[in-house]
């Protein structure tokens, strides 16, 4: 083909210049691209051999072509032509596959990717969609409250920057609002951004509300299509406020009726079932027919056991819509004889007495020391383990906070009594010596050695427990001692002596009783020299037996032996001899 544009224009130019005439190639291709995403449109030709280049355009409205990219077969190079809307966003690769960046409303056009050879021109049109997934919907314009049998805008559900446009659906509690004279009333419209191209729906909804409306959920959602095909999008649930009359009064009384106890302030509170509840009530307290004008809440102080009663409120303009209860106010009263701190002497007798009244069956308890006893203290003889702090505790288990106590300290006096003893060490290199006392107020203790006087204050002393403890004190002696347990309180001075022989004299370990204290203790040294004559005298009979024994023998051998031998000197020798074997 030759140009009549002269010998200068080759073949290839004219051959672009007849392409819409030619156009052999593939039929319709359609890339499907989100908003904003990059559109990639593959050339879908075979590269012939004698390729020359090849181009991309679009077509405008009008069908004239708008030429945006060129790359040459042999040179590699890649031209992009001054198109404005598509500057810095073009991209064409070697397989002549064409990108476009950031994906806009107005890329919605037919592409065509030209493989020019010098001889054909070949063709493969794409048509680009665009894609924009609108904003997620949300009810604004939201009503305050809507009220019973009246037809009342609810909201507005506003879905924002779609592209197709949308379609918005109301839902109650998940079911379709569909359209009913005088019940639901749904308003659509749809504006378009001339600029961005992009639609904004709304749907108003004009609602005619019930009581099986309280809490329930209204939500909307906005279909639309995007690549991939149809999808929705939900919009947050909004529970709106239900306006409707009152039907019943109810009392309450707080705290609980069933806890109400003296002392208490009582709050006699008064509802309406209707939304919003009334804000004043007429109150009638017990025997009073005329109603106290108050809010939803009237206040008893300080209540006695006499404000048991019924209790009713109305309201202010229907009388006859009318509720009422019953209140018991619960008391509790304890008696304790004697109380508070009592003195009393060991072996006295004390009776004790705890007497209740209550509005209903009441608990006892009676502790001492903070230790529960298990039934009511009983003294016909004390002793200083009574002493202690007694408390009388009765409560109504029913209502809460409702206890009496009252508290008894006991005291039992007694004079110093004590009771001393002795032990040896098993080693017998020392003897212990303890000074039990018993006694209240707790007496003191001092030891003495008796004849030196001196005091000695190396004692180890016990806890005071009930009116006893006991002091003592580790010794080794050398020679035998009298020590002098003392003990004294604010009633008496009691004395009591232990005798202890030396360390090195055995002895047999005794304990002096509590009645003996004030009687003279055995002398322990005596009964060591008893025991020292008592030894001796059996040893001097044992010899004169022997001694005896020894003459008669000696007797008869005299006779046998010399028959003549009777003379006074020999018989005074052999009497000599005798002594001699005696000493």
């Amino acid at each position: 083909m030759e140009s009549k544009a002269g010998p200068s224009c080759r073949l290839v130019f004219c051959l672009l210049i007849a392409a819409a005439v030619l156009r052999p190639g593939l039929g319709w291709y359609t890339v499907n691209s989100a908003y904003g995403d990059t559109i990639i449109m593959p050339c879908r030709l075979d590269v012939p051999q004698n390729l020359m280049f090849g181009k991309w355009k679009y077509e405008k409205p009008d069908g004239s072509p708008v030429f945006i990219a060129f790359r040459s077969s042999t040179k590699k190079s890649v031209q992009y032509d001054d198109v404005p809307e598509y500057r810095d966003r073009l991209s064409l690769s070697e397989n002549y596959t064409l990108s476009i960046s950031n994906a806009r409303i107005s890329d919605e056009k037919r592409f065509v990717c030209m493989l020019v050879t010098e001889d054909n021109v070949f063709e493969a049109p794409t048509i680009v969609k665009v894609f924009k997934q609108p904003s997620k919907p949300e009810i604004v314009s939201q009503a305050p409250f809507l009220e019973t049998e009246q037809l009342k805008k609810l909201g507005d559900c506003i879905s924002k920057d779609s592209y197709p446009d949308g379609n918005i659906t109301w839902y109650r509690n998940g079911k379709v609002l569909q359209p009913l004279e005088g019940v639901v009333v749904l308003i659509f419209k749809k504006q378009m951004d001339p600029v961005t191209q992009l639609y904004t729906m709304t749907s108003s909804l004009e609602y005619k509300a019930t009581k099986a409306d309280v809490q329930m959920p209204f939500t909307c959602s906005v279909t639309y299509y995007g690549p991939s095909g149809q999808k929705t999008l939900q919009s947050e649930q909004v529970i709106f406020d239900i306006y409707y009359p009152t039907e019943q009064v109810t009392i309450q009384v707080l705290p609980s009726k069933n806890a109400i106890k003296e002392g208490d302030n009582i709050t006699l509170k008064c509802l309406g079932n209707g939304n919003p509840p009334p804000e004043e009530f007429l109150f009638y307290l017990p025997g009073q027919p005329e109603g106290i004008r108050s809010s939803n809440t009237y206040t008893l102080t300080d209540v006695r056991r006499n404000a048991t009663g019924d209790y009713r409120c109305s309201l202010i303009d229907k009388k006859s819509m009318i509720a009422s209860t019953a209140v018991t106010v619960h008391y509790l009263d304890l008696s304790l004889n004697p109380s508070g701190e009592v003195t009393k002497q060991i072996g006295d007798a004390l009776p004790v007495s705890c007497t209740i009244s209550a509005s209903r069956n009441a608990t006892v308890v009676w502790m001492k020391d903070n230790i529960r006893l298990r039934s009511s203290p009983s003294f016909s003889s004390l002793h200083y383990q009574d002493a202690g702090n007694y408390v009388c505790e009765t409560a109504l288990q029913e209502v809460e906070g409702l206890k009496k106590r009252e508290s008894l300290t006991l005291i039992v006096e007694g004079k110093p009594q004590i009771k001393m003893t002795k032990k040896t060490d098993p080693s017998g290199l020392s003897k212990t010596i303890i000074c039990h006392v018993e006694g209240f107020p707790k007496p003191a203790i001092q030891w003495t050695i008796t004849g030196s006087g001196s005091v000695i204050n190396q004692t180890e002393e016990s806890p005071y427990i009930n009116g006893r403890y006991y002091s003592k004190i580790i010794i080794s002696p050398e020679e035998n001692v009298t020590l002098t347990c003392t003990a004294e309180n604010q009633l008496e001075r009691t004395v009591n002596s232990l005798n202890v022989s030396a360390i090195s004299i055995p002895e047999h370990d005794e304990a002096d009783e509590i009645s003996d204290e004030n009687r003279e203790k055995v002398n322990d040294q005596a009964k060591l020299i008893v025991g020292i004559v008592v030894g001796l005298l059996l040893a001097a009979l044992v010899a004169g037996v022997v001694y005896w024994l020894y003459m008669k023998k000696s007797k008869t051998a005299s006779k046998h032996v010399n028959k003549d031998l009777g003379n006074l000197e020999e018989n005074k020798k052999l009497e000599e001899n005798n002594h001699k074997t005696e000493a």
